[in-house]
């Protein structure tokens, strides 16, 4: 079948290479896709992967038979109910189902409504009463913009003042339309960890866990990024966790089918907290991860595109997950100045040599081919260079070594990646 993938970062490339190698995959496209899709899939740049009428438009002219909508943008924007309306099968939830990403307040109320453990917290519309929310909870806490932020818009405020210029952030357009409310949290402790689920019908199947470097700088120092490094499974999470982790996500999937007007279909994202009471979920995203999903994808021993039909078409009790006992780690290579400023256009070398090495698989997230210079850089988060091993330390040294072979001016990268992990729980303090 023809299959079309929304997006351009890691996470799409990922999800490519993985449809790619299904033998139901006959042309595939990627709208707008980026420099390792086009080496195997037809791009599509000039398709608006906002617009439902448009993507469905162009599944019609191209016999697409399956949409799989990568970023949340989309999904928030109704693009899966469109297509889905259309006729063609989609992976990915609907409008209201993606608000569980698209609103921290929708979120919040809809685990608290479910019995789900989450934090404590306040939502608002203004800075006065947030400022006197956070001032009663005390810092350390957290500030949230209740909308699309592109995973920046998440303040972890160590001091009150830290918090109160958090707000005040907020209210004057530092996340856009975004931050118009703000959600205040009490500050949860532990160790984060991620487990994604295929939701369908009211059912959770639960992917193998995954654990994200989100600050920018070795030893979680500097600002929040998209995600610097990944790692699956996570070693510090012991069976009675873990077990936990899936009740709670199949709490929210059975939830999702009581509460929503259609069946959530597509992938629910549970950012857990392991906290000493247990395990609580931070957030719910409504789609893959990244780079979680250029870490996990290639554990996954299954063929993802009948997975994916299987979710698509309503049918939970068709999908058998299976897993490699392999491990995987992810260490993203991004542009100079990330996640701040930085420039764009400098060329891209010696992936080929990186794959060369055994377990090894480059995703491309910020790169596009130009005919005059070949591989260039294109965006913050660069490159996310994955590799398998039997042990978590054998593949955290191959993924390492696989990013010295790699080379673009102003080349940054964290360089401990795992390293707390393979320390043990400890390293948390709990």
């Amino acid at each position: 079948m023809n299959i079309l993938v929304l997006g351009s970062g890691g996470r799409e490339h990922a999800l490519a290479w993985a449809i790619a190698k299904s033998p139901l995959t006959d042309t595939l496209f990627v709208a707008p896709g980026n420099g390792g899709t086009a080496q195997i899939a037809k791009n599509v740049s000039n398709l608006n992967a906002e617009s439902g009428e448009e993507v469905l438009a162009f599944a019609r002219e191209n016999d697409v038979e399956l949409v799989v909508i990568g970023p949340e943008a989309p999904l928030v924007a109704g693009v899966a109910d469109a297509v889905r309306a259309g006729g063609i099968a989609v992976f990915g939830p609907d409008a209201q189902g993606a608000q569980l990403e698209g609103s921290k307040t929708f979120s919040k109320e809809f685990m608290v409504r479910n019995g789900i453990p989450t934090a404590g917290y306040g939502s608002f519309d203004n800075a006065p009463d947030a400022l006197a929310y956070a001032r009663e909870l005390g810092a350390p806490l957290v500030v949230k913009a209740d909308g699309l932020a592109a995973g920046k818009g998440v303040i972890v405020a160590d001091s009150l003042d830290a918090a109160e210029e958090a707000i005040r952030d907020c209210f004057t357009g530092a996340f856009g339309a975004a931050g118009s409310r703000v959600v205040v949290e009490e500050c949860l402790t532990g160790p984060e960890c991620s487990l994604l689920a295929f939701v369908s019908a009211g059912e959770a199947l639960c992917m193998s866990t995954a654990q994200d470097h989100k600050r920018a700088f070795d030893g979680d120092e500097g600002p929040n990024t998209g995600g610097m490094g990944c790692y699956s499974p996570v070693p510090i999470v012991d069976p009675d966790e873990l077990a936990e982790m899936q009740r709670i996500m199949q709490q929210a999937a059975e939830a999702t089918a009581r509460e929503f007007a259609c069946d959530y279909r597509g992938v629910l994202y549970g950012g857990f907290m392991l906290t000493p009471e247990g395990p609580k979920v931070l957030e719910f995203n409504a789609r893959f991860g990244d780079p979680e999903t250029q870490v996990v994808l290639p554990r996954l021993e299954s063929d993802l595109v009948e997975v994916m039909l299987a979710v698509a078409e309503g049918c939970p009790g068709d999908i058998g997950l299976s897993w490699s006992d392999r491990w995987a780690c992810g260490v993203v290579l991004a542009s100079s100045g990330y996640p701040g400023s930085y420039e764009k256009g400098k060329a891209v070398s010696g992936i080929e040599a990186a794959e060369a090495l055994d377990g090894v698989t480059v995703f491309h997230a910020g790169t596009a081919e130009r005919p005059d210079s070949g591989l260039v850089t294109s965006g913050g988060r660069v490159l996310c260079v994955t590799a398998l091993g039997d042990t978590f330390e054998s593949a955290r040294a191959q993924a390492y070594k696989a990013c010295g072979l790699i080379d673009f001016e102003g080349k940054q990268l964290r360089t401990d990646i795992g390293y707390r992990a393979s320390i043990g729980r400890s390293a948390w303090g709990n």
